[in-house]
C-alpha cells in the first residue's frame, strides 16, 4: 500500500489553503466590484457633496429675496438719484423749468474739490468724528467695567440712566444740552463759575459741546454691548489674573482687550459711520452751523448748499463723497473680520 510523505501532505495541504485564499481574495473583489455597480445604478445613493452644497447655497438667499427686495428699493433708487443729480447743472432755475437741464460730468466734483471751504469742513468732520469715536469708546468701555465691579442695585441704575440716553431722539437731547450751557439760564455755568460764558460762540467750544451731547447719547451702545463681551469671558481667567498681581488697567489691556477685540472691531466700526454723518447735534446746538459757518461739518455743509442756496447738484456731490467715504470704511471693517476668520 503506497505511503505519503510527509512532505507531500504538507505541499497538499499548502495548496488547498492556497487556493481557498485565492478564490476568497476573488470573491471579496467581486462583491466589491458589485456594490460599486449598484451605487452607480442607484440615482438615490450617487450624489456627491459638493452638487448638495450648491444645491442648498441659494436657500438663504431665497430667505433674504423680500428684505433685498424692500432694501433695493429703498436705498439704491435714491443713491441713484444721487448719483445721477451730482452729474447734472441742477440748481433752482432748473427745478424751476426755467432752463434746460444740462451734464456736467465730473465739473460739480472738480468745483467741490477746488474750494477751500469743502476742504476745511471734510478736515473737521473727520478730526470731529474721530474725538468723537474715541471719547465715547472710553466712557462705554469704562462704564462696562465699572459695571462688572458694582452691586445689582447700582448696576440697574446706570443700566437705566445709560438706557434712557440712547433712547433720547436727537433732536430732544440737543435740545436741553443748550439749555443746560445757556449762558443765561443755563445751570452749568453757574455750577462752574462761568458767568455768561457762550460755548456755541467760540469754534472749539461749540464743538466740544457737541461732543459732549454725541458721546452722551452714544456710549450706551458701546457699554452694553462690551459689558457683555465681558460676561463672557470665563471668570477663572479674571481671577488668575488679579491672583497673579495684575492691576485693573494691566487686566483690561492683557486679558479683556484681546478677547473683546472683535466686539472692539464692531463698535468702533459702527461709532465711526454714525459720528462721521451727524447732522442733528451740529444744526441743532450751532444755530445751522456755527458763526460764519465755523462748525459745518459734511452733512450740515451738504444741506447748506442743496438746500439754502439750491445747489442741489453740489449737495448731491457732496452726499456722493460722504457715502464713498463711508463705504470704505465699511469695507475696512468687512476684510478685518476675513482675516479674523469670523463669519460675516
Amino acid at each position: 500500500m503506497p505511503t505519503t510523505s510527509r512532505t507531500d501532505t504538507a505541499r497538499t495541504t499548502s495548496g488547498v489553503d492556497g487556493a481557498g485564499t485565492a478564490s476568497g481574495a476573488d470573491g471579496d473583489r467581486a462583491t466589491h466590484c458589485a456594490a460599486r455597480a449598484a451605487n452607480r445604478s442607484d440615482p438615490a445613493t450617487n450624489r456627491s457633496g459638493p452638487a448638495r452644497g450648491r444645491g442648498s447655497g441659494w436657500t438663504p438667499w431665497l430667505y433674504l429675496l423680500p428684505a433685498l427686495a424692500v432694501l433695493g428699493a429703498l436705498l439704491l433708487y435714491p443713491i441713484y438719484q444721487l448719483g445721477l443729480i451730482s452729474f447734472l447743472e441742477y440748481t433752482q432755475a432748473q427745478v424751476s423749468g426755467g432752463e434746460p437741464t444740462s451734464f456736467k460730468g465730473f465739473g460739480n466734483y472738480t468745483a467741490l474739490f477746488a474750494d477751500p471751504q469743502f476742504r476745511q469742513v471734510l478736515l473737521a468732520t473727520v478730526l470731529f468724528a474721530a474725538a468723537c469715536v474715541v471719547t465715547t469708546l472710553a466712557v462705554g468701555c469704562a462704564l462696562a467695567v465699572l459695571l462688572t465691579r458694582v452691586r445689582a442695585l447700582p448696576r440697574l441704575v446706570l443700566m437705566l440712566a445709560a438706557l434712557g440716553a440712547w433712547a433720547t431722539p436727537a433732536i430732544t437731547g440737543s435740545t436741553v444740552w443748550v439749555f443746560l450751557f445757556d449762558p443765561d439760564f443755563g445751570p452749568v455755568n453757574r455750577l462752574l463759575g462761568l458767568g455768561d460764558f457762550s460755548w456755541t460762540y467760540g469754534r472749539y467750544s461749540a464743538f466740544a459741546l457737541v461732543l459732549l451731547e454725541v458721546v452722551w447719547c452714544s456710549f450706551p451702545f458701546v457699554m452694553v454691548t462690551v459689558y457683555a463681551g465681558i460676561r463672557a469671558i470665563p471668570s477663572e481667567v479674571l481671577e488668575a489674573a488679579a491672583l497673579d498681581g495684575a492691576s485693573q488697567w494691566r487686566i483690561w489691556r492683557s486679558v479683556m482687550a484681546p478677547a473683546l477685540r472683535p466686539i472692539l472691531v464692531v463698535v468702533t466700526i459702527q461709532s465711526v459711520i454714525w459720528d462721521f454723518k451727524i447732522f442733528t447735534q451740529i444744526y441743532v446746538m450751532t444755530n445751522g452751523g456755527g458763526i460764519a459757518g465755523q462748525n459745518l461739518v459734511l452733512n450740515v455743509y451738504a444741506y447748506q448748499k442743496a438746500f439754502a442756496s439750491s445747489e442741489y447738484s453740489l449737495g448731491s456731490a457732496i452726499g456722493v463723497v460722504t457715502l464713498l467715504i463711508l463705504l470704505a470704511v465699511t469695507l475696512v471693517y468687512l476684510r478685518l473680520l476675513r482675516r479674523r476668520g469670523e463669519e460675516l
